[in-house]
């Protein structure tokens, strides 16, 4: 058995303990469930606070006496903060420690979470919401990264288990966490909850996270990266976010936003491929494997945010559910995820990516499927099936994908890896929403024309289905004319909503052809097993 010398001093001078490595090894993962315990809910923090904000924008505008423009600043800059900080997070990491770095964030996380509620005014809550952002921004990557390292090689499935079970659950239940919390108390709640939770998070990390024994300081500030970087990616996120409200590219100012966006972008690569400590080190994307995860994981976040958002508006918009009923149609597609990840990180060792990520996807299809069938009438009974069916299909992608992607990464890459999933997985999302809500308009519009075609004022059907409308009204005391007109008025708001439900259709069946339209990528992959099981091993 092999073993390491440790030299230990006391009263008698020094002395070398020899220690089984084995015994070493044991103790260097002896905290790897309070490790997970503690990031998961810093990441899991971070993305509830991305969406419970929306539930309250109601009551924030009454309160702040905004209007619906000016109180969006409260999401879009702390998603735009957020994004700006991710792919930086591996050179942070480095630079102030991981442990310094993670719990600092923590800190100021739960310090400007405290600010924003206690705002009393607009601008005061838009300024405290980027510092929020600023600060969640390493709770993605870092923890992630964390995660590969607090874990045996043949555990790590585990950790990114319960890391992905915070990923998919949290952007979930953030609005009925929302929700609840509004009705129940104020909308300042929906950020004081953060305080004890982020301070028992930044307690348990600073107790167990160690830093990384592989990460690099760098002896320079690439200012101008860091610059660049914040210049494309704000840019892109703020397009993203306005595009539908300003009708995209007829609005010069969105215009603007898209060049900007594309010409900083040029500049970055440049910029990071000729000076010696990049911000950025985009020489790992020569690592095909990575290159071809990173991609997948932007198809992953547009089809996950994108069906996301739109089962809700489905839910509220068309049949008037509240937010609280909402999450519980939703608890269970949720629940099935989170077995799922539990069973398939346990046996990460026995699966190959290449496999389970072609039946998940194809999962997450059927359940697109499913929900593009559904009618005027739908219950939450028949969304139990295609929500669970959608759960046990990420579930069966995350873990393994995201393992299998790092997989050939060398220990210091894997913050950098980390990044870049989290930052194309997070840009996939923006522009899932982004596009969805652009074509829920559009869709609803065309399937209108095409259903008013068939209800026409010369129509035998209509007539009939207006006269007896007008009847039954005008049996319950209705004088005639008001009854023809409200007797129209109900006909046409039968109409947009059927023509709502052909819409969300089409978008249910893009989230899922989204996901499938990237499994080709899964070719570019040496091996789909996690880090630790599979060629990766080596490092």
């Amino acid at each position: 058995m092999s073993e390491t010398a440790i030299i230990t001093s006391g009263p008698r001078g020094t002395a070398r303990v020899h220690v089984p490595a084995a015994a070493l090894a044991e103790d260097k993962y002896k905290y790897k469930y309070l490790i997970a315990i503690a990031v998961t809910l810093a990441a899991v923090l971070e993305l509830i606070d991305t969406s419970i904000v929306n539930v309250a924008i109601p009551h924030m505008m009454g309160n702040l006496g905004a209007t619906l423009d000016e109180i969006s600043w409260v999401s879009t800059g702390y998603i735009i903060a957020n994004v700006v900080v991710i792919p930086l997070s591996s050179w942070l990491s480095g630079y102030f420690g991981r442990k310094r770095y993670l719990t600092g964030s923590i800190l100021l996380f739960v310090a400007a979470s405290f600010f924003c509620g206690a705002s009393g005014s607009l601008g005061a809550l838009i300024f405290w919401r980027v510092v929020q952002g600023l600060g969640g921004g390493a709770l993605l990557s870092t923890a992630q990264a964390t995660l590969f390292e607090a874990f045996p090689p043949k555990e790590v499935g585990i950790g990114q288990a319960m890391f992905g079970v915070g990923v998919m659950v949290g952007p979930t239940i953030g609005p009925t966490l929302g929700g609840y919390i509004v009705d129940n108390l104020s909308w300042p709640w929906i950020f004081y909850i953060n305080i004890p939770l982020g301070i028992f998070a930044a307690f348990m990390v600073f107790e167990y996270v160690r830093d990384s024994a592989h990460q690099q300081r760098a002896s320079t500030i690439d200012g101008t990266g860091i610059l660049l970087l914040a210049l494309c990616v704000g840019s892109l996120q703020w397009m993203l976010e306005r595009g539908e409200r300003y009708d995209w590219f007829d609005s010069r100012f969105v215009t603007v936003l898209g060049l900007t966006a594309l010409v900083s972008f040029i500049l970055l690569i440049w910029r990071e491929l000729t000076i010696d400590e990049p911000v950025i080190d985009l020489s790992v994307l020569r690592n095909r494997q990575l290159f071809a995860g990173v991609t997948m994981g932007a198809f992953l976040g547009f089809a996950l945010y994108g069906s996301v958002f739109v089962l809700p508006v489905f839910l509220q918009g068309l049949h008037g559910m509240t937010a609280n009923q909402t999450g519980m149609i939703i608890l269970p597609g949720a629940l099935s995820s989170a077995f799922t990840m539990a069973m398939v990180g346990r046996n990460a060792q026995r699966l190959d990516a290449r496999v389970t990520v072609p039946i998940g996807a194809l999962l997450f299809f059927l359940s697109m499927y499913l929900l593009s069938q559904l009618t005027f009438d739908a219950g939450a009974q028949d969304l139990f099936w295609p929500l669970v069916f959608r759960g046990v299909g990420l579930g069966l992608i995350f873990v393994p994908l995201t393992g299998a992607t790092m997989a050939e990464l060398k220990p210091h890459q894997l913050a950098q890896g980390t990044g870049m999933f989290n930052l194309t997985r997070q840009l996939g999302g923006s522009l899932g929403i982004a596009i969805s809500a652009t074509l829920l308009s559009r869709f609803t519009a065309q399937s209108r024309a095409l259903l008013i075609e068939h209800v026409g004022a010369n129509d035998p059907t209509t007539i009939a289905r207006v006269d007896g409308i007008t009847r039954a009204l005008i049996a319950k005391g209705a004088n005639a004319v008001a009854a023809k007109q409200m007797a129209l008025s109900i006909i046409d708001r039968q109409v947009m909503g059927q023509a709502s439900v052909l819409a969300f259709s089409r978008l249910y069946l893009l989230s899922g052809l989204a996901l499938l339209v990237s499994m080709p990528l899964l070719l570019l992959f040496r091996s789909g097993k996690a880090r630790g099981l599979g060629p990766g091993a080596a490092h």
